[in-house]
């Protein structure tokens, strides 16, 4: 064998031993713990080791309703509760948690000997894994790029390419996937325009997506890691491409407007670009997919709520609202204590961990009416969590709003017949919330145009 080929095994053996190694002290380890403690009962190895929680956590959330304010489990504490998930969010007794940092100590030995330099949603530079003075800096560059000005221009957009792929689809005959058709296409044209994204590269950055989407889960299959593994590289690789692209070429999207903005004559460097730009993907791309195809379905099931809609509008900014409390597309997230702490009777030492589940708090009864009912016209559909909050609360949270208001009513104005065709298929993650695949039929298509 040639010593070049000889080479190359070694460096494909070194890289799957670094692979396995990592998965290993990431996810294997919490695998083995959860199969064990699902066994006892444990509500949140339930969530992570049993498939048909994950698919339905809504009677786990309820359980934990039920055993109080705070349930200690295997490697952390969980609430469902409104107020305490409300104002954890905004206290600084607690701090976002950083991918792989609550590790026993030989397992972040390992994570630190085996880790690449790939980005990840979960770790500096990302938003969503710091805090002040990092994050307001971070912050304060995005939002004054990301202005309400530049919001209301992106939901114009939001209808043309509603309109564009609606016309593509009234073309169809026979059932389709409109996870695939629609809720997929319109956030991935939104955010390729943010990012400033050719279209010719717009294929690549859903495939990038849908790869990184259980990026933000724990006890990962090796299957799903190197999956995630492999996206995160490939978008990074492509992030490092593009970011170069745009700073001798800007353009007039919000991605060239964010590479020369600065504060104090500060800008943000090329990784710090690359994690912000990665976090807009992760939030900005599946959650939108997620949510839009959460409401076709609930709209289906309900058409009820349609009706109220059909015969006044004006509630359709509500409705976006009702579904994105009824079926938060961010199940959960976490906190970790940085100092000790006590909330409501429950004693946090530092670095222990709170997980906040967004969904079940959206559920409360002490703030909801009723709250699995799904309700256009709920008065306080609003107080929902489902955008996080406090330091963290979402960026493109009004963005986000827009996506979902005018691409559920666009295709319902389009075709009001629609109907499911069979059983969809769920995303197999446990932090995100959505279908993988929900086929339907679209039935008569009318010329109605929504009104943004």
């Amino acid at each position: 064998m040639a010593s070049g080929s000889l080479r190359t095994l070694l460096a494909s053996a070194r890289e799957q031993l670094r692979l396995r190694l990592r998965w290993a002290a990431m996810h294997g380890f919490i695998r083995v713990l959860a199969a064990r403690a699902a066994t006892r009962g444990d509500p949140q190895a339930r969530l992570i080791a049993d498939p048909a929680v994950k698919a339905d956590p809504l009677p786990v959330y309820a359980e934990l309703r039920a055993a109080g304010p705070l349930v200690s489990t295997m490697i952390s504490s969980m609430t469902v509760e409104h107020d305490i998930v409300h104002e954890t969010l905004r206290s600084d007794d607690f701090r976002s948690i950083v991918l792989g940092s609550r590790l026993p100590g030989p397992l972040r030995l390992i994570d630190s000997l085996t880790r690449s330099q790939t980005l990840h949603p979960l770790r500096p530079p990302s938003l969503l894994a710091v805090e002040p003075p990092e994050h307001t800096g971070y912050r304060k560059l995005v939002s004054s790029v990301f202005t309400a000005r530049a919001v209301a221009g992106m939901r114009d957009n939001v209808q043309l390419v509603a309109d564009r792929l609606l016309d593509e689809l009234s073309t169809e005959t026979g059932p389709v996937d409109i996870i695939e058709r629609y809720c997929a296409q319109l956030p991935v044209a939104v955010i390729g325009d943010i990012l400033g994204v050719p279209d010719a590269d717009r294929p690549a950055v859903l495939a990038f997506g849908e790869a990184a989407a259980p990026s933000l889960d724990i006890g990962l299959t090796w299957a799903q890691f190197q999956m995630v593994e492999s996206g995160l590289r490939t978008f990074d690789e492509w992030l490092t491409d593009h970011i170069a692209t745009l700073r001798r070429h800007p353009g007039d999207d919000l991605m060239s407007q964010l590479i020369h903005a600065t504060e104090d004559g500060v800008g943000l460097s090329d990784t710090e670009l690359r994690g912000i730009a990665g976090l807009v993907l992760a939030a900005g791309f599946e959650t939108t997919v997620n949510i839009l195809g959460s409401g076709i379905e609930q709209f289906v099931r309900h058409p009820d709520q349609l009706a109220v809609l059909e015969a006044d509008p004006s509630w359709w900014p509500n409705a976006a609202d009702e579904l994105l409390r009824l079926q938060a597309p961010v199940q959960l997230t976490a906190r970790v204590a940085r100092r000790a702490v006590t909330v409501r009777g429950h004693h946090f030492q530092a670095g222990e961990v709170m997980v906040l589940v967004l969904a079940g708090a959206n559920r409360d009864p002490k703030v909801f009416d009723d709250p699995d009912r799904f309700d256009v016209t709920r008065a306080n559909a609003a107080r929902h969590l489902s955008f996080s909050g406090g330091r963290h609360f979402c960026l493109g949270a009004a963005l986000a709003r827009a996506e979902t208001e005018v691409g559920l009513r666009s295709l319902f104005d389009r075709f009001p017949d629609l109907s499911l065709a069979g059983g969809g298929v769920r995303r197999d993650t446990r932090v995100l919330n959505g279908w993988a695949s929900l086929p339907v039929h679209l039935g008569r298509s009318t010329d109605q145009r929504a009104v943004s």
